[in-house]
């Protein structure tokens, strides 16, 4: 696998306005991204990946997972269930619709 870097440029005005709407009260997720920014970039491991081959998952996203999943006490497969479903994980990670 390859590193096919990718960049947060913050997170996309609509996602971040529908994220604040949906938890007026914020999450944890919500909160690390607010106060703490981008945590991990994806040049942070590109040492750990040739320069061929096909384009990996995000190393930075998978990290922020990882970071959410142990806070919230998931099992590997209720982690990949948060990505898919969670807005404030979108938001943290930078993604979602702009």
């Amino acid at each position: 696998m390859s590193l096919e870097s990718r960049s947060d440029d913050g997170v996309p005005e609509l996602t971040a306005r529908v994220v604040r709407a949906s938890f007026p009260k914020g999450t944890l997720a919500i909160r690390i991204r607010e106060a703490l920014g981008v945590l991990f970039t994806d040049e942070d491991f590109a040492v750990a990946f040739p320069g061929r081959g096909r384009p990996a998952i995000s190393p930075g996203a998978l990290a922020l997972v990882s970071v959410l999943q142990y806070a919230e006490g998931l099992s590997d497969r209720q982690a990949a269930d948060q990505v898919r479903a969670r807005m404030d994980w979108m938001f943290l990670a930078g993604a979602g619709a702009g």
